[in-house]
């Protein structure tokens, strides 16, 4: 074949496959405001601190916090489904893609036949020749290469491939908003165990002075200054708080459990020492709302979506179109096998097939139909994720803003408490209240004390929660390329 030939090919082939029927994408918009509600009116402590690329947790300053975290990648057993998941869509797409190019196969095959001594025919190869009306043998052997090509005229195999590279996509932001999901519920579980360490201090402490209470009550009554019935009360107080000790020891070891499961590890591998809750919340930069576009990865995985979707209505199209088949075979056939391979035995073959559906009782538009519904289905989904995800943001915010207030509110009730109880007992003492006085007191200030203690422990989670909610320092641009997908290239 001349060069102008070849050239000639390659600009009809070129020609042929630069077709694509169905729509294009282009990114719907989404519901957005232009700023958070919440953020009116409040101003957070100066400066802010910026989400760490990727190891958000380490904005907390715990480096046992740090250790644990860096293990729910690479142990947290749900986040190794997504991860195989992801394993999955890559190599779909390496599969999509394969069927843009010829399918080559090659093939030797050795057939020996027999025929009755009623029939006459020339010996083809090696074998008993027939002579005389006597039956024979023929050996027949055949070595051949064959190639076949669906020609993509109207772009249904570029549409798949385009769909399953979205889908690909779609599945690594699943990964990494599954990975998201384990890394904070690692963090909120490790601020609850503190929290009970927390609670277990202060407990201890009002069991501390409960029982110098009752040592003072018990005086009283020994010097008939006080009844025995305000003994027992003391004595019923000191016990109600030792109950609720106890129960500490529940809750902390459950969320220690969670915590070792979460990072990867059998609950009997994980002891994590007891520390005080820390009281410092890290208040980081909300942005703007059209910021979580590109910041959430599970807006990006609603995202991909569509455009899977979108590429899939224009694989249904190019149903409508016909199909182009080129097929060639080339080899020998004959015999002996010594002399197999000879013009004598060349065997070849050149051919196209087109074919086309002409009546299919309206499934092909029926087809369309529901590939465009699924399409408006997944905009839509796109569409509430991002109003789900602004209201996310917006719940934490409030949350941050409304807990600081109360947590300066109930520090001052706190305090109050302390005076109050500190003034019943010193007039118990003196014989100028009944012991009721001295146990409503010790009632209002442990009940102050354990709301102080849990509205540092809720700020810490609405914190942890808005990092979340505003991506954990992830970006869109940390998604594969489409180009990537296309080469193989790996991406974890």
């Amino acid at each position: 074949m001349t060069a102008a030939k070849r050239l000639a090919l390659q600009a009809a082939l070129s020609l042929l496959t630069s077709c694509m029927v169905g729509p294009d994408y282009h990114r719907p918009r989404a519901i957005l405001s232009l700023h958070y509600k919440e953020l009116a009116g409040w101003q957070p402590a100066q400066p802010l601190d910026a989400i760490p690329k990727g190891a958000w947790w380490t904005i907390y300053g715990d480096p046992q916090l740090d250790r644990l975290e860096s293990g729910v990648v690479v142990s947290n057993q749900n986040v190794r489904v997504f991860e195989a998941q992801y394993r999955e869509a890559q190599a779909v797409v390496q599969e999509a893609r394969a069927q843009l190019f010829p399918t080559l196969t090659g093939g030797a095959g050795d057939t020996r036949s027999f025929s009755g001594g009623g029939q006459s025919s020339p010996a083809l190869s090696a074998g008993t020749a027939s002579r005389g009306g006597r039956s024979h043998t023929v050996t027949q052997y055949t070595f051949e290469a064959s190639a076949s090509w669906d020609i993509d005229l109207w772009g249904r195999i570029r549409r798949q491939v385009q769909s399953d590279v979205a889908a690909a996509q779609l599945s690594a932001a699943d990964l990494q908003n599954a990975t998201l999901s384990a890394q904070a519920n690692l963090a909120i579980d490790y601020v609850a165990l503190h929290y009970e360490d927390s609670l277990r201090d202060l407990l201890q402490a009002t069991v501390a002075a409960d029982e110098q209470a009752l040592t003072i009550t018990r005086n009283q009554v020994e010097i008939g200054t006080a009844s025995p019935a305000d003994e027992a009360a003391a004595e019923t107080q000191l016990e109600t708080v030792r109950a609720s000790l106890v129960n500490v020891g529940v809750a902390r070891g459950q969320f220690e459990h969670a915590i070792a499961v979460l990072a990867g590890l059998p609950p009997a591998d994980l002891s994590l020492p007891a520390a005080p809750l820390v009281t410092s919340v890290p208040v980081v930069p909300a942005g703007l709302p059209s910021m979580l576009l590109e910041r959430r990865p599970d807006i990006a995985a609603a995202e991909r979506a569509m455009d899977e979707e979108n590429a899939l209505v224009g694989v249904q199209i190019a149903a409508f179109f016909p199909s182009l088949t080129l097929s060639t075979s080339d080899g020998w056939a004959g015999g002996p096998i010594g002399m197999l391979i000879s013009a004598a035995n060349r065997v070849w073959s050149l051919g196209a097939n087109a074919s086309e559906t002409i009546f299919a009782g309206g499934a092909r538009s029926a087809a369309v139909e529901a590939a465009q519904a699924a399409y408006d289905a997944s905009v839509a989904n796109y569409r509430q994720t991002v109003l789900s995800a602004l209201q996310q943001v917006e719940d934490e915010l409030v949350a941050l803003r409304v807990l600081e207030q109360q947590a300066r509110a109930e520090g001052v009730a706190v305090k109050a408490a302390e005076r109050a109880l500190t003034i019943a007992l010193n007039q118990y003492q003196q014989g100028t209240v009944v012991y009721t006085a001295v146990l409503t007191q010790q009632t209002a200030l442990l009940a102050d004390q354990e709301t102080a203690l849990s509205i540092e422990e809720q700020r810490l989670i609405a914190s942890i929660t808005l990092i979340e909610a505003l991506g954990g320092g992830w970006d869109a641009s940390d998604l594969p390329s489409a180009g990537a997908l296309q080469r193989g290239v790996p991406f974890l």
